[in-house]
């Protein structure tokens, strides 16, 4: 490997986590990136405490639905489909979002954020005063969770920073490849990718960590204070009205 790869992925991961208020994204890589470390929280959550669901990769919970369809031990048809049809609700809650607020990406992020905050207290109250493995609060949590991630995937898919999508990883490792110059491609901005790969690994295992030898509700209560973290530094850095939130927003690539 040589040393320029290894200094341009450096330098990736320095303008992803150190973003200028005054570039083109101002402080919203950062801040997707932390809400890709909500994914990784909330997924180990759903599919250790709730059986093998996921409420945020939507991909898995087809291969899950699969499973289940054909009899595999294990898996539930009921909770693919509710992880699906909440997640579907909460991309449309998040899709409202950015229509009403396209125009400004910092309130947009904001409000959404404070939407899908509100969704996840809900989820850490449901966790930590019922038994998950009932089925009343396995499917409440799966609903309240699904539609949080929904709204998640939605608005970051609006605010479209290039290979932040939050929560779907496998185009991002497809680029790795596909656009480095081994490839004849113009660099594949290495740096930026493998550190949203590493941030949702460590989610997933500090959640996993935390539901093994604390309280099972810890990754959820973790992801709470992100958002709400998150929401208040696009709010703040947004109110001055710089240029970054005037960016045109579309689909994230």
């Amino acid at each position: 490997m040589s040393t320029a790869f290894l200094t341009d992925i450096r330098t990736d991961i320095r303008e992803t986590l150190l973003s200028s208020g005054d570039g083109e994204h101002g402080p919203l890589p950062p801040v997707l990136i932390s809400m890709t470390l909500v994914t990784g929280l909330v997924d180990a959550f759903s599919y250790l405490v709730l059986g093998h669901v996921f409420v945020a990769n939507m991909t898995g919970n087809v291969v899950f639905l699969g499973f289940a369809l054909a009899g595999a031990p294990g898996f539930s048809i009921g909770a693919s489909l509710a992880a699906m049809a909440a997640f579907g609700v909460g991309a449309l809650l998040g899709g409202r979002v950015g229509t009403w607020q396209r125009a400004h990406r910092g309130r947009l992020h904001s409000s959404a954020a404070a939407a899908q905050a509100v969704f996840l207290a809900v989820a850490v109250i449901l966790a930590a005063a019922g038994n998950p493995g009932d089925a009343g609060f396995r499917y409440g949590l799966i609903a309240v969770l699904g539609i949080s991630m929904g709204i998640q995937n939605a608005v970051a898919r609006t605010l479209a920073v290039p290979d932040l999508t939050t929560t779907v990883l496998t185009m991002t490792i497809t680029g790795i490849a596909a656009d480095s110059a081994l490839a004849g491609g113009s660099g594949s901005k290495a740096g930026r990718r493998l550190l949203t790969i590493a941030t949702m690994l460590v989610g997933a295992v500090v959640g996993a960590e935390l539901i093994r030898h604390a309280q099972p509700w810890c990754p959820l209560l973790i992801g709470l204070v992100v958002i709400i973290a998150g929401a208040a530094a696009t709010y703040t850095l947004g109110k001055p009205n710089p240029a970054w939130v005037h960016a045109p927003a579309g689909r994230a690539r």
